[in-house]
């Protein structure tokens, strides 16, 4: 790849489009022309200029070449999670040894104690920042720049750091994450990472392009992420640990409420598959939408044909982007009331179509695209872009076409990228894990309370859009203590802590299983079912359910219940 088409990767006036790939060059042929960049055997990433995206692009090339947009999820523990309990038998202080915890998130900031060793050198091996441009790049990447171990202890040893290694982490969650899965032990302040003998793999993702904001109408003051670069930063985290022959956790503190759900996207494919690898651990934070009222689910009887949705519009809400997706047994459509009465009648695709609608009463511009049958899920899709909401009450009637009764899904967007006053006013707190956590495999982590054992409020709850079981476990996830940036200590709360904290077990057993060579193909499958097996459940609840899955994180129930069944042989 020639220096000009690295420069394409990083540019502003570059779109990027994600292709089906699968090994066929024929179908890049039309992208001749472009900078094209392999992510793996099944997509690669093809840069085009921004004037070629428009209003039609939907329509034209499909909703799946665009990437999502994802944003941050998360904005006492071990001894709750049976890790200080198990660190007390003979041969079971398990620390992460030999383990390495992979974050893709908002960097490290790697000055930190708490990642450094008694002799000031770094327990990071690698940081590979996309946001720095350089010729010091992962060669099979192409973009960023890669900080090795050497590197950072050189650093470390300056009185200046940044001047020698620049990468750091201006968000904090990134070092959030890190620290609760691997930070070393510091008494005095009451901080215990959960597996601080773990080393890290970092990437610093970049942030999304403006075009990439501007079409989905997300704030330019958000953090934002694109899914390249995510699917990028992933083959990165497991190609060190292949190199150095170690096994591996993979922390995901971000989402995104883009896409059907039903763990059928292109990372949530992906990362299933990867899963199954041996001595990889995959761990996704389930998100914070469960109390946000940005979901909305609706079942139409063939007799009235129609459901009436009221979405509520706050005042000062530049924008946003809403999502209906319907089951592929009927045919959906929508018509649209605004806040003043204008009412724009029953649009009724024939074939995939955009449409732009106007107001006259109210400023607001709406784009729809109708997508008959999305090309991952098998969904009809109904995607709405919203410029300039008037505030009030919006009223969209949903039609079906068929004979059968007719379900369907609408999704706000997450977090930052709407305001708390923008929500539906029948909502759904079901069905709310943010797209990454509805993949198949992975495992997929809730938050609670070690205080009183309660669920986290505002957690995202399942199942996925086809009732696949989501969340798998609860871990701890109100009131956390980490790290925080400019060597503080701070609490943190959601579901982005209950997955670091899983990810520290992951790593835990990880070197029970494959570095001590007791169990040497355990993979993320094999992780989740011990897990499963050995969750702390309450009587007075059923388990498997939407909001707890099978229960409350216990690493040394696990190995409880191994004993037990050694010694009934």
């Amino acid at each position: 790849m020639t220096t000009e088409e690295r420069e394409r990767i990083v540019s502003q006036d570059y779109a990027d489009l994600i292709i089906n790939y699968s090994g066929d060059q024929s179908v890049l042929d039309p992208y001749r022309n472009d900078a094209i960049n392999i992510i793996n055997f099944f997509y690669a990433v093809v840069n085009v200029p921004v004037s070629r995206i428009n209003d039609n692009t939907i329509l034209t090339l499909g909703y799946s070449v665009m990437p999502l947009a994802y944003g941050l999820i998360s904005q006492s523990s071990i001894e709750a999670s049976g890790i200080i309990r198990l660190r007390s038998l003979p041969n079971f202080n398990l620390r992460g040894q030999g383990v390495l915890i992979g974050i893709l998130d908002t960097g490290i900031e790697y000055t930190n104690p708490v990642f450094k060793y008694a002799d000031n050198t770094t327990k990071i091996v690698s940081i590979w920042d996309q946001t720095i441009f350089s010729d010091n790049y992962p060669a099979q990447y192409n973009y960023g720049t890669e900080y090795l171990r050497d590197q950072i202890n050189q650093a470390l040893q300056s009185e200046n750091p940044l001047s020698i290694v620049p990468s750091t982490d201006e968000i904090g969650h990134g070092t959030m994450l890190a620290g609760i899965a691997a930070g070393n032990e510091v008494p005095e302040s009451g901080f215990y990472g959960v597996a601080p003998d773990a080393e890290l793999v970092i990437v610093k993702l970049k942030q999304a392009k403006d075009y990439l904001r501007k079409f989905y109408i997300i704030p330019e003051d958000v953090p934002c992420y694109q899914t390249n670069d995510i699917l990028f930063a992933y083959d990165y985290l497991v190609s060190v640990a292949n190199k150095l022959n170690r096994p591996i956790a993979i922390c995901f503190g971000i989402g995104t409420s883009q896409y059907s759900h039903d763990g059928r996207g292109k990372i949530s494919s992906y990362l299933s598959l990867r899963a199954e690898s041996s001595g990889l651990a995959i761990v996704i934070a389930a998100g914070n939408e469960g109390n946000a009222r940005r979901h909305y689910y609706g079942t139409i009887d063939p007799d009235i044909k129609f459901d009436l949705v009221e979405l509520s519009v706050g005042d000062k809400e530049a924008g946003f982007t809403m999502e209906l997706w319907g089951s592929t047994g009927d045919l959906y459509s929508i018509d649209i009331q605004s806040p003043s009465g204008e009412y724009i009648p029953r649009i009724v695709p024939s074939l995939d179509e955009t449409r732009l609608i106007t107001f006259i009463f109210e400023p607001t511009v709406i784009n729809i695209d109708y997508q008959l049958i999305e090309s991952q899920s098998g969904e009809q899709l109904i995607m709405m872009r919203f410029h300039d909401p008037a505030p009030g009450i919006w009223r969209i009637k949903v039609y079906i076409s068929g004979d059968l009764p007719g379900d369907f899904h609408i999704w706000l967007p997450m977090g930052e990228f709407i305001t708390n006053n923008t929500f539906f006013v029948k909502s759904d707190p079901y069905t709310t894990i943010l797209t990454l956590g509805n993949a198949r495999v992975p495992i997929t982590v809730t938050a609670y309370n070690t205080e009183d054992d309660s669920l986290y409020i505002n957690s995202s709850r399942g199942y996925t859009s086809i009732g696949l079981i989501k969340p798998e476990i609860a871990a701890p996830g109100v009131n956390i203590l980490s790290p925080g940036l400019n060597n503080t200590f701070v609490q943190v709360t959601g579901t982005s802590a209950a997955a670091a904290h899983t990810a520290g077990v992951a790593a835990m057993l990880l070197e029970w299983a494959i570095v001590k060579g007791i169990q040497p193909a355990l993979n993320t499958i094999d992780l989740k079912i011990f897990m499963i097996r050995g969750a702390r459940r309450n009587v007075n609840i059923k388990y498997p359910n939407r909001d707890w899955g099978y229960g409350i994180l216990d690493v040394y129930n696990i190995f409880d219940i191994l004993r037990i069944g050694e010694n009934s042989v």
